[in-house]
C-alpha cells in the first residue's frame, strides 16, 4: 500500500492492517502512517483554525471547527443526490448553522422545541440518507457546537461571511470529489421518499426529536455548557443501524468521560503552566490512534477542558463536563427508550436488537 493512501485510512482500518501484518517492518510502516497523519491532522487544523479565526475573529472560532470538521468529512462522504442540489443544499445547512443558533438564543422558550427539531432534522436529512457513512455525527456536532456559541449583531455579519468562505471551501471539495456521482438522483426524489417505518428515517426523527428536547431544556434551565449535554444525548442517539437499544453507548460515553476527565486534571496538575495550552492539540493527536469509542470520548475531553479551564477553573470545568455529560446521555437513554415504545414499535415490525 502507497503511504498516502495509507494516510488517508481510519484509525480501526490502520489496526486492522497492523493486526493482519506478518513482519515487524510492516507494523512499524502502518503504526508510522498512523502517527504522521494524526500529526498532520493537528497541524493543519491549528493552521486552518487559527487563520480563520484571526480573520473573522474569535467569537466565531466555533465555526472555524465545524468547517474545517465538514471539509474533512466531505472530501469522503457526499450526499447521495446530485452535486448540483448538493450545493444548493450545502447552502441551506451553512444557512441553518450560522442563523439558528442565534435565533434560539432570543426566541422565547416555547418556540424553541420545534426549531431545534425543524433545523436540526433538516440537517439530517439533507446530509445523512446513509448515517452509517458518518454524517449524521459530523453534522449533529455542529449544530450543537453552534448552539452553544450563538453571536449577534456585527460577530454574527462576520459569522455569515465565514459561512460564505466555508461554503466555497467545501462546495469546491464536493465539486472535484463528487461531480460524477448520483447524477441521476435529484433531492426532491429524496424528500419524496420519506417514510418513518424505514431505518434511515426513524433514526433521524429520533435523534432529531432528542437533540431538540435536551438542547431546549439546557436553555431552559440555562444549564451550564449546555452542549456537553448535547454532545452526549447527539452520540448516544447517533449510533446506527437503529437498535432498541442505546445502553451499550451509555456506558462507554459515561466511562470514556469520566476517565479523560480524570487524565486531564492529573495532566494538567502535573504539568507547568507553559505547557497546558498545549493539551488541546495533545488530546487531538492522541485521537488519532483511537479506534475505540471510549478512548475517543476521553481524548474528546481534552479540547473541550483545555476551554472550560479558563471559564469555570480546572475543577470547575472537570465536574461539569462529567456532570453534562451523565445528564445528557441520561436523558438519551430515557428518552430511547420512550420513543421507542411510543413510536418505534408502531413503525418498525422488527429491528436487529443489540444490548
Amino acid at each position: 500500500m502507497k503511504f498516502y493512501d495509507a494516510l488517508q485510512m481510519d484509525p480501526a482500518i490502520l489496526k486492522g492492517q497492523i493486526a493482519a501484518c506478518d513482519t515487524k517492518q510492516e507494523k512499524a510502516y502502518y503504526w508510522f502512517a498512523m502517527a504522521m497523519r494524526s500529526a498532520l491532522i493537528v497541524a493543519f487544523a491549528v493552521l486552518f483554525i487559527s487563520l480563520l479565526s484571526g480573520l473573522f475573529g474569535a467569537d466565531n472560532t466555533p465555526l472555524a471547527v465545524a468547517l474545517f470538521c465538514m471539509m474533512l468529512g466531505i472530501r469522503f462522504v457526499n450526499f447521495q443526490y446530485c452535486v448540483t442540489d448538493s450545493l444548493i443544499t450545502l447552502a441551506a445547512i451553512l444557512a441553518i448553522l450560522v442563523l439558528v443558533p442565534s435565533a434560539a438564543a432570543v426566541l422565547p422558550r416555547f418556540c424553541l422545541i420545534p426549531l431545534h427539531f425543524a433545523a436540526f432534522f433538516a440537517l439530517l436529512y439533507m446530509t445523512a440518507q446513509q448515517p452509517e457513512m458518518g454524517n449524521g455525527g459530523l453534522y449533529s456536532f455542529a449544530y450543537v457546537y453552534l448552539t452553544g456559541n450563538p453571536v449577534f449583531g456585527e460577530a454574527l455579519v462576520r459569522r455569515g461571511l465565514l459561512a460564505l468562505v466555508g461554503y466555497l471551501i467545501c462546495g469546491a471539495i464536493l465539486f472535484a470529489k463528487h461531480r460524477t456521482q448520483h447524477h441521476t438522483t435529484r433531492f426532491h426524489a429524496v424528500v419524496r421518499k420519506f417514510n418513518p417505518s424505514t431505518p434511515v428515517h426513524l433514526w433521524q426523527l429520533r435523534i432529531a426529536l432528542g437533540v431538540s428536547l435536551v438542547l431546549t431544556a439546557g436553555q431552559a434551565f440555562a444549564v451550564e455548557r449546555f452542549m456537553w449535554m448535547g454532545f452526549a444525548c447527539a452520540s448516544l442517539l447517533s449510533e446506527y443501524p437503529y437498535s432498541h437499544s442505546v445502553s451499550t453507548r451509555f456506558r462507554q460515553r459515561i466511562i470514556g468521560a469520566v476517565a479523560g476527565s480524570c487524565a486531564f486534571y492529573i495532566l494538567y496538575r502535573m504539568t507547568p503552566e507553559a505547557f497546558h495550552s498545549l493539551m488541546g492539540p495533545l488530546g487531538g493527536l492522541c485521537l488519532g490512534f483511537c479506534a475505540d469509542y471510549r478512548y475517543k470520548t476521553a481524548m474528546n475531553c481534552f479540547g473541550a477542558l483545555m476551554l472550560g479551564t479558563g471559564i469555570y477553573g480546572l475543577g470547575g470545568a472537570v465536574v461539569l463536563r462529567i456532570a453534562d455529560t451523565i445528564l445528557g446521555v441520561t436523558f438519551g437513554l430515557l428518552f430511547a427508550a420512550l420513543f421507542q415504545w411510543l413510536a418505534g414499535n408502531k413503525l418498525l415490525k422488527s429491528l436487529p436488537y443489540t444490548s
